[in-house]
């Protein structure tokens, strides 16, 4: 009987394996295929090429994000039912961290942490298939030929690297640092700081992950040649001073850094980029925090869709927490302590599901609202699908709703399962970046 059943069970699984192969090459197939148009296109001309009334679709958007949720939600509620068990002391109900932070010896498998992202960047797997790279040189002399050892050679390169930091170290860009496919910066251990010059772009390409970094005084640069890849580099105009810029580009991870101070925003994605998380990220002293979409006109932009979960927007924030157009955003357990203007806005009919977050509105008795929307009158946003769910309004803090109420409005919004947000204190409190030591729990 025993034989006869696990002949059966085979029978079954064998097909399914092959679907899964086939399904996992075709993806791999397609990111390459990716990767080449988006290199093709001109830098001085891409928002004519990408503009237009085209099909809008994106091979790394998700049709069906309430699968995704799903699985997450399972995995949340499995990890929440072992604390309460008292099964993993170092577990704190953040699903990201409990995924790696409770190995002691987590420096020796770095590249675990590319299993451990959840929302629409869930897949971003960075350098997780590739070679340790050490960065050991701060200098930033020549960004058309860098020299080895410098953040810039490492992220320029062709093949899959997984980039770690020798020492604790200050590093000024003279130009943007732009980065090439299936990339990680990974600054656990040591204290890294990007700051004082030109910060991070993500221009056309896919699997990035960048986690543990400073970014701050990030400053305008441009105008310079600049290198993106060991055969290319070519003129870059002015760019803005963004801590992080995403551009074109797919499955994105933003987790565990701090961004503070920079000339335009901390993190904009625009441009059709899609398939993002920023997660666990401590945000500071910043105007314009987080714009996601290029402009109201730009219409292809409808294919982003963002994961905004367990960050702490902290002390001398203005507004844009984030700014959204067109897309779908789930902004999940997050901490709100701060902001003097607004929390969350939008134009262009984005669809916005807030779950379980903390609100704190300031004192100003007029700046109590947590949404904004930039079309004034209210004929032009009653039917955006703008939701507020479990969120926890303190100090006067308030949510204007609007569009449909029934959870299948906000299906392609639905990213992962939402904590309760009385939990929002524990689950933030290590945002930002952390201070791992080697050999210790981090």
């Amino acid at each position: 009987m025993a034989a006869a059943l696990r002949s059966s069970c085979l029978y079954f699984l064998f097909p399914l394996l092959i679907v899964m192969m086939l399904f996992i090459n075709s993806t791999a197939y397609n990111s390459i295929e990716e990767t080449k148009q988006f290199r093709s296109l001109s830098n001085s001309t891409v928002a004519n090429r990408l503009s237009g009334n085209d099909e809008l679709k994106h091979e790394h958007a998700v049709d069906n994000p309430e699968a995704i949720a799903s699985m997450v939600a399972m995995g949340i509620r499995n990890s929440t039912e072992r604390r309460k068990l008292g099964y993993f002391s170092c577990t704190t109900g953040n699903p990201i961290d409990d995924c790696w932070r409770c190995d002691r010896h987590w420096q020796r498998n770095r590249r675990r942490l590319a299993d451990c992202s959840i929302g629409f960047g869930r897949n971003a797997i960075g350098g997780r298939d590739g070679r340790y790279y050490v960065v050991t040189d701060t200098g930033d002399d020549d960004p058309v030929n860098p020299r080895p050892g410098t953040l810039r050679h490492a992220v320029i390169q062709d093949t899959p690297l997984w980039i770690v930091f020798k020492r604790d170290m200050v590093i000024t860009l003279k130009q943007e640092l732009i980065m090439n496919s299936f990339k990680t910066i990974d600054a656990r251990g040591v204290n890294v700081h990007i700051a004082y010059g030109a910060c991070i772009t993500i221009q056309f390409v896919t699997n990035i992950i960048i986690h543990g970094l400073h970014i701050h005084d990030c400053k305008p640069t441009g105008n310079a040649m600049v290198r993106s890849s060991p055969s290319h580099y070519g003129w870059r105009t002015m760019a803005d001073g963004d801590g992080i810029s995403i551009f074109g580009s797919s499955h994105i991870w933003v987790d565990h850094n701090s961004l503070s101070n920079c000339a335009d925003g901390l993190i904009d994605a625009i441009m059709g980029s899609t398939a993002i998380t920023i997660s666990n990220n401590y945000f500071t002293h910043h105007n314009e925090v987080i714009l996601l979409g290029h402009s109201d006109s730009y219409v292809r932009d409808k294919v982003m869709q963002v994961t905004i979960a367990f960050n702490h927007f902290g002390e001398g924030l203005i507004q844009r927490m984030p700014r959204c157009r067109h897309g779908y955003f789930h902004v999940v357990n997050n901490d709100y302590t701060h902001w003097e203007m607004y929390a969350i806005g939008g134009s262009a009919a984005p669809t916005i599901n807030s779950q379980g977050n903390r609100y704190l509105a300031p004192v100003n008795p007029f700046a109590k609202e947590v949404t904004k929307r930039v079309e004034p009158w209210e004929e032009g946003w009653k039917h955006w699908n703008w939701r507020s769910e479990g969120d926890l309004m303190q100090n006067g803090a308030y949510f204007t709703a609007s569009g449909r109420a029934a959870p299948g409005s906000y299906a392609r919004a639905s990213s992962l399962a939402a904590k309760s947000s009385s939990m929002v204190g524990t689950i933030t409190s290590n945002a930002g970046a952390l201070s791992c030591h080697l050999g210790y729990q981090c």
